[in-house]
């Protein structure tokens, strides 16, 4: 490891040359299967033709101008995005923290055009929305928080999953403006709440004029067998942010508002020097081409669900498995011990995987895996799990 690296990752003992589909080569040529797309992020795949194609168009004409003139490319991105949520317009940035920061921005100038002081924001336990310090503060992950006080004041935090707790809120007063979450915890678990309680929020957001934020940038972009997870129920958003899958690879975050914010911001309110630019935009079309023409949102709910029956075929008696749980490609199986240990030991087996909130293996292939792909993740996933409890 090189010392002129800040010391934030505990770096795995590799490193990766190229990839290819939902492969990894490493520096002697040994392939991986990537069970985790780069954390949700090249989920269309690696080297992926198309996107290889527009990047290299694209470099060759225009990578950057700034946003003080108008970008094209970037006005198709946004009326695409616009068209597959029915949201009304986009804010375009460089990576999901900044698109929470706008999200929390817009929510905050919101309260200031309604003469709110001292507003509040609604976020759940377990949440995670990034590192920077708005974000860090509306993250429940105590762990992730500690060292960086002061943080930022104006967030609640309630548990995930309870609308009655929720339902209480308006009994604080009226300094409350809107309610940030994810439609499913990602960093805290794979926890997929139960049906109905996005449509729940949904309403005591619309009958208490709150803003509903959705924080889709892990669950997002077909992730889940919806282009976004919050459609499973049709609990549309009055902000959503996605990142990640966006632009498979190339760093691009968005922030999205329904008619009932988009036009919180004027100009000056809020910006980015590179967000939105030619390449980033190209990237982001590019990838929405793909999903859409190879209708991977539908393969990802197919996929998705076998995937998780076989995991339960496999892993539903075993001793020390607590749960097993999955929305689409979104997968997660809880164990009743820490199990960080698992991720060294499944490199050795050449799979990519995960493990978060210390006893969660979580599961995010990219959606163009192949059935045989599928079951290779499945079994050696199984494999190395059964082995760690001495199965």
């Amino acid at each position: 490891m090189s010392d002129a690296l800040m010391n934030t990752y505990n770096r795995l003992p590799v490193a990766f040359e190229r990839g290819a589909g939902a492969w990894l080569f490493d520096e002697k040529g040994e392939q991986y299967l990537d069970a985790l797309s780069g954390i949700s992020v090249c989920s269309i795949g690696y080297a992926n033709p198309v996107v290889t194609e527009a990047l290299s168009d694209q470099a060759g004409l225009l990578l950057h101008t700034s946003n003080l003139y108008r970008i094209p490319l970037q006005e198709q991105l946004a009326a695409k995005l616009c068209e597959i949520s029915g949201l009304r317009n986009v804010f375009f940035c460089n990576s999901g923290a900044e698109a929470n920061e706008a999200a929390i921005k817009l929510c905050r100038r919101h309260a200031a055009q309604r003469g709110v002081q001292n507003p509040v924001i609604v976020v759940m336990e377990g949440g995670f929305h990034g590192r920077t310090m708005a974000t860090l503060s509306a993250t429940g992950n105590q762990k992730v928080r500690d060292g960086f006080e002061p943080l930022v004041p104006g967030f609640l935090r309630v548990p995930y999953g309870d609308v009655k707790v929720l339902s209480t809120l308006p009994e604080l007063g009226s300094n409350i403006v809107a309610v940030m979450l994810e439609p499913v915890l990602g960093e805290g678990g794979i926890i997929i709440p139960s049906r109905g309680y996005l449509g729940e929020v949904r309403e005591l957001c619309t009958k208490n004029n709150w803003l509903m934020v959705l924080d889709e940038i892990q669950s997002g972009m077909a992730r889940t067998g919806r282009w976004f997870a919050w459609q499973h129920e049709d609990a549309r958003p009055d902000i959503m942010t996605l990142a990640k899958a966006l632009g498979n690879g190339v760093p691009i975050g968005a922030c999205l508002a329904a008619d009932s914010s988009a036009g919180i911001f004027s100009p000056g309110n809020h910006g980015s020097t590179f967000g939105g630019n030619p390449l980033a935009a190209r990237a982001g079309l590019a990838v929405v081409n793909y999903i859409e023409n190879n209708d991977l949102v539908t393969r990802a709910e197919r996929l998705g669900a076998r995937m998780l029956s076989r995991f339960r075929e496999l892993l539903g008696t075993t001793v020390g498995v607590k749960e097993i749980r999955g929305l689409g490609l979104m997968l997660g199986i809880e164990l009743y011990k820490d199990c960080g240990d698992l991720v060294s030991t499944a490199l050795q087996e050449r799979l990519l995987i995960n493990v978060t909130a210390g006893n969660v293996v979580r599961l995010l292939p990219p959606l163009i895996i192949s059935d045989d792909e599928a079951e290779l993740i499945v079994s050696r996933t199984a494999g190395v799990i059964k082995r760690f409890l001495g199965g």
